[in-house]
């Protein structure tokens, strides 16, 4: 199995973390979809991260489908989503709204990374802006107050999201807008299973045994 795209995207990021909890054995591909058009479209056409290429040879794109394929055939990928199902709600809000954090994140980065100032449509810049920092208000009114010794996809993609935040559009989302959240995600970073996928440009994920 190989997963391609660069570590710094919370959604690689998310797959890899989530890869390294279950102890998926893995191949890492940093391929950037800017410096490494060629070789990521000769994988993918699409040209999306994440890419996950199956041991079949079978090319998925978007984190949500390799992490449901990923768990359907792994022992124990159950454990990624809680059994309890009041538990099991939860983090499918918590996950949905970080995904969103995600991706109003990326769309502010890359309108400031991507499109000339003159250009910009400044009434839907706003709006994005005010769509993530909604999501990361959500996140802090339900954040509970220590970290669990759970790991499942509510917590990995939380902790993602707003890693994403903080390394690219720190000054429109600041920690401290945020500091029961940042606390949270602190705990998270901590563990092992993030400390081996750092978000970073360029990082090559160990291979998962």
């Amino acid at each position: 199995m190989q997963l391609i795209g660069m570590l710094d995207s919370p959604y690689v990021r998310r797959v890899a973390i989530a890869l390294v909890r279950l102890g998926v054995p893995f191949k890492h591909q940093p391929l950037s979809l800017f410096r490494h058009v060629d070789a990521f479209s000769a994988i993918n056409p699409l040209l999306k991260a994440p890419t996950l290429v199956t041991d079949d040879g079978t090319v998925l794109t978007d984190s949500s489908v390799m992490l449901d394929y990923v768990a359907s055939i792994t022992p124990g990928g159950a454990a990624l989503w809680p059994a309890d199902p009041a538990r099991r709600l939860a983090a499918a809000r918590a996950t949905g709204i970080a995904l969103t954090v995600c991706e109003k994140a990326v769309q502010t980065h890359y309108e400031r990374a991507l499109r000339p100032p003159e250009r910009r449509h400044e009434p839907w810049v706003e709006r994005v802006r005010r769509q993530l920092l909604a999501g990361l208000d959500a996140l802090e009114a339900e954040t509970p107050a220590s970290a669990s010794g759970e790991l499942g996809l509510a917590e990995i993609s939380v902790a993602c999201g707003f890693a994403f935040t903080q390394l690219v559009i720190a000054d429109v989302a600041p920690a401290q807008r945020t500091p029961r959240l940042a606390a949270y995600c602190a705990r998270l970073e901590e563990r092992p299973e993030f400390r081996a996928v750092p978000a970073e440009d360029g990082v090559e994920a160990p291979i998962a045994r």
